[in-house]
């Protein structure tokens, strides 16, 4: 499923990303190679990100 429409963006990428180590949706685009356009996938890719630091921190304990 496509995340940035605009960058080609999907969710595999995002989810690289994040286990690249982005903690922000700049991060998700720089390691894209691009950066925001329209920002209409910056909310998804912060929910992202938040389901990624809970899972850690459950996993941790």
């Amino acid at each position: 499923m496509y995340i940035c429409n605009c960058n080609g963006i999907r969710e595999r990428d995002v989810a690289r990303a994040i286990e690249a180590g982005a903690q922000r949706p700049r991060d998700v685009f720089t390691h894209n190679g691009c950066q925001a356009q329209c920002a209409k996938c910056v909310c998804e890719m912060r929910e992202m990100i938040q389901e990624s630091r809970q899972a850690f921190a459950l996993a941790a304990e």
